[in-house]
């Protein structure tokens, strides 16, 4: 196993991670999705509707919970389901947002691609990211 799979499988022994038919029957209420993928990605694939795209190297900044650059909106409390393109750097992503205070952070397995190959609902993309 690589240096960079191992790191993936420890990050990913700390996540809950969910399907995007778990994600699609949990969305709303007090889940907050949040989109990592690049602004090209976005605009090739779409957006998964009610995702908020947030760069990732800011990611920390805007989801942390007492932090004076957060996000509105969500508490220490709040699922939060990162998405890449495939689920690799998500699961990264998650792991560091456990690390800040958000015990239920996790990841979409598979990613993006995933949820549309799923046929669940995909909104046009190029929505402006957090920075």
């Amino acid at each position: 196993m690589s240096a960079v799979d191992s790191y993936l499988a420890e990050a990913r022994a700390h996540l809950r991670r969910v399907t995007p038919e778990e994600l699609s029957a949990i969305k709303g209420g007090d889940t907050l999705i949040i989109d990592t993928r690049p602004i090209h990605n976005r605009l090739a694939e779409g957006e998964i509707p009610d995702s908020i795209p947030v760069e990732r190297i800011v990611l920390e900044w805007r989801l942390d919970p007492e932090g004076d650059h957060r996000l509105p909106g969500f508490t220490a409390g709040t699922t939060v389901v990162v998405l890449c393109n495939e689920g690799y750097s998500s699961s990264l992503a998650a792991r560091d947002l456990q690390r800040i205070g958000l015990p239920k952070a996790t990841d979409l397995i598979g990613g993006f691609r995933a949820w549309a190959a799923a046929g669940l609902p995909v909104r046009e993309g190029g929505t402006q990211a957090i920075t």
